[in-house]
């Protein structure tokens, strides 16, 4: 029975040679560097992902199929890179002011990007777990179980979580007229 991501259960892990682990991880690339942009917002996605794919090289050898897909493994593995990536950033690096930028550098408002930046403030104001449910089956295209593989708990949670989420997004966008 193939997932949302169209790859059959019980797939053979990575392959042991290098061509080999490229071609396997290869459909998966996609979907890592958008969860890697959602979760590390300011943070280099791509490095994200090469973080990710030289960690997954290396415990290539542990990866179950019993145990999820290749997507959510590998997508596991990005959502921990992510994690850290901004562990990293929160205990280095200056923040740029924009009040002290020239006035031709300084943001336009346009009413489309400031409904999707609601949105996006919106979704980071949710905790980390129902952030990452809702990055991984909203944004990422992945199914329940594979959302519930890359969160390490059970579908029955990933379903109440982003149902939690919902209903958060729902009270803190609301509309007042």
């Amino acid at each position: 029975m193939p997932t949302m991501t169209g790859e059959p259960v019980g797939v053979l892990g990575p392959p042991g040679d290098g061509a080999g682990f490229a071609a396997w991880v290869r459909p998966h690339l996609a979907a890592m560097a958008r969860l890697a942009g959602r979760l590390a917002v300011g943070a280099d996605r791509d490095d994200i992902v090469q973080e990710a794919l030289a960690r997954a090289w290396a415990k290539r050898g542990q990866y179950d199929a019993s145990r999820g897909t290749p997507s959510a493994w590998l997508l596991a593995i990005t959502a921990d890179q992510a994690r850290k990536a901004v562990r990293r950033m929160r205990t280095g690096g200056a923040r740029l002011s924009l009040i002290d930028a020239p006035e031709d550098a300084r943001p336009v408002s346009r009413p489309d990007l400031d409904a999707r930046m609601d949105v996006d403030h919106a979704i980071m104001s949710l905790s980390a777990r129902q952030r990452l449910a809702v990055d991984c089956y909203y944004f990422a295209d992945l199914s329940i179980a594979d959302t519930a593989a890359v969160m390490g708990c059970s579908e029955g949670t990933v379903k109440s979580t982003l149902s939690d989420a919902r209903s958060r997004l729902r009270t803190l966008l609301e509309v007042t007229e």
